[in-house]
């Protein structure tokens, strides 16, 4: 992980090793028989759910839940982190 510009929040700057998964599904959205849209990983717990794009918004849930406060896009392609309190976005 790239060192992140001095402006980002302490939850940002606190990840030094990205948490990918090999998971590609939501496995709330597998319990309970729904879809989802994209798929986020918790960089605390490392768990893959779904996003506020998608019906059941798992991975906001973990975060209400658990107070996990970042996470990092599951899609091929996307290099990116969120942290939930400070709502502040930051490629990688």
């Amino acid at each position: 992980m790239p060192d992140l510009d001095p402006g980002f929040c302490q939850h940002l700057q606190a990840i030094s090793e990205i948490k990918l998964s090999d998971e590609h599904v939501c496995v709330e959205c597998i319990k309970q028989g729904t879809t989802w849209f994209h798929l986020r990983t918790c960089q605390t717990c490392g768990v893959t759910l779904c996003c506020d794009q998608s019906p059941e918004q798992h991975m906001t849930k973990h975060y209400n839940a658990s107070s996990h406060p970042v996470i990092a896009s599951a899609q091929p392609g996307e290099r990116w982190l969120w942290c939930y309190p400070d709502e502040q976005f930051a490629e990688y």
